[in-house]
């Protein structure tokens, strides 16, 4: 632990399980206090009860979708740490549908969840970023939209890409305040849903696709956030990191 986020105070969106969680501890071990959210009642309080062992940590439920909650989960980071420095939206959802085969309302709640929900994170919590002219701002985007893609996440790569699109919008009207904005694009992360939902042979298959020869972890995508959260990031906004083990740097496959 270097200390790096001590005495701030973190909202992290999606944080009951997989990236959020992950992106949650890193902050815990850089002494961040920890606003943690997520539409995940019981799996987000244990998280926060685990990390609570170690700063000063606190739940509360959301729907990344909706303005009002959003608006509450700031009234009450405010009224437990009386500011907002660092915000991570990462919640998302990746429904595997081809274009053809979506519908209406599934387009719409994947952009409603994953791009909206970043607008309406980022928005809540502007207000009192500017009245402190601080804030650091970390958006989880991915490297299928903006880089690659697979049959079946239309939505998803739209919503994706779309974020980073609004990092850039969002970095320029927080620059006055001292408010920095940037995204992370996490390559094949192991999670909790990769682990449920793909077999042994889906999972080595997706190794192979990476030359660092493994997938990411939940604490690889939580140590770039860490560093954009931080002063040491002071000088970064508008831009993004990938964290993918070189995923997306091979020509053709071999």
């Amino acid at each position: 632990m270097t200390d790096r986020l001590k005495n701030r105070t973190a909202i992290v969106i999606g944080a009951a399980r997989g990236i959020g969680a992950g992106i949650a501890e890193v902050f815990a071990e850089e002494g961040a206090r920890l606003v943690l959210a997520d539409s995940l009642e019981a799996e987000g309080q244990a998280t926060a009860t685990r990390l609570g062992r170690s700063v000063e940590t606190m739940f509360h439920r959301v729907d990344v979708a909706s303005a009002a909650d959003n608006r509450a989960l700031v009234d009450a980071a405010l009224a437990r740490f009386g500011r907002i420095d660092i915000l991570v939206q990462n919640a998302g959802i990746y429904p595997l549908t081809g274009i053809a085969d979506i519908s209406e309302a599934e387009w719409d709640r994947v952009l409603a969840v994953n791009l909206k929900g970043v607008f309406l994170s980022f928005q809540a919590c502007l207000k009192p970023m500017q009245a402190q002219r601080y804030g650091r701002c970390v958006f989880t985007s991915s490297i299928t939209g903006p880089r690659v893609t697979a049959f079946g996440h239309g939505h998803y790569s739209a919503s994706k890409a779309g974020i980073l699109g609004f990092v850039r919008a969002a970095a320029l009207e927080g620059a006055p305040f001292g408010i920095t904005v940037n995204g992370i694009e996490p390559g094949n992360i192991m999670t909790e849903a990769i682990q449920m939902h793909r077999t042994p042979e889906f999972i080595r298959a997706m190794e192979g696709s990476v030359p660092l020869g493994r997938l990411g972890t939940p604490r690889d995508v939580g140590q770039a956030c860490a560093f954009l959260a931080s002063d040491e990031a002071s000088y970064i906004t508008g831009t993004s990191i990938i964290v993918d083990g070189g995923q997306i740097i091979v020509e053709a496959k071999t």
